[in-house]
């Protein structure tokens, strides 16, 4: 296994602002205050960031392929401009219809990662603002946190998890640096 630092981090919802009509467009796309600063600090502690985000809307025709790399352009550019970096992003196309083993609450995408990077997921911590963001951490044997943003108040309200949540990224970022 690598001795490198990994951690996951979910989009919509810890990074930037979520929305029920999904991020369709890179003008959806806005940042939460402290989260591109908590990925610096990341980057600044030799973590590398791997984001694993669900994303449905291309497969249910809402936008294309092409809108969300364009999304993701956007977000890179930001972070990077900041002096954050992001080793990959993960990404499920599929409707909850569609029976896919990497979408979340399912730990499939945490896998490819863990495969293709070789670093152990038991020493991984995952960062997420939906029950399914926690369940496939949990699923994946990460060390799962929350965070209150986008979905978050939901975990906070049913933490049948146990999990540490946190106000937002930045929050529960400077808990991990600490440990």
């Amino acid at each position: 296994m690598s001795s490198q630092k990994f951690i996951i981090l979910d989009r919509d919802g810890v990074i930037n602002y979520d929305s029920s009509d999904y991020i369709k467009t890179q003008n959806d796309w806005k940042p939460i205050p402290g989260s591109i600063e908590a990925i610096k600090m990341l980057t600044d502690n030799n973590f590398n960031i791997i984001i694993i985000t669900n994303q449905s809307g291309i497969n249910r025709g809402l936008f294309t392929y092409e809108a969300f790399t364009q999304i993701n352009i956007k977000m890179l550019d930001i972070i990077n401009k900041s002096g954050g970096s992001i080793h990959s992003i993960f990404y499920c196309p599929h409707t909850p219809d569609e029976n896919s083993t990497t979408r979340k609450p399912l730990p499939g995408m945490f896998q490819e990662a863990s495969s293709r990077f070789n670093f152990d997921l038991k020493k991984t911590y995952a960062i997420g603002d939906s029950a399914r963001d926690i369940e496939a951490a949990k699923l994946a044997h990460c060390i799962p946190v929350a965070v209150r943003t986008g979905n978050g108040e939901q975990i906070q309200k049913d933490n049948r998890y146990k999990v540490k949540i946190f106000d937002d990224l930045k929050g529960a970022v400077e808990f991990i640096l600490t440990k």
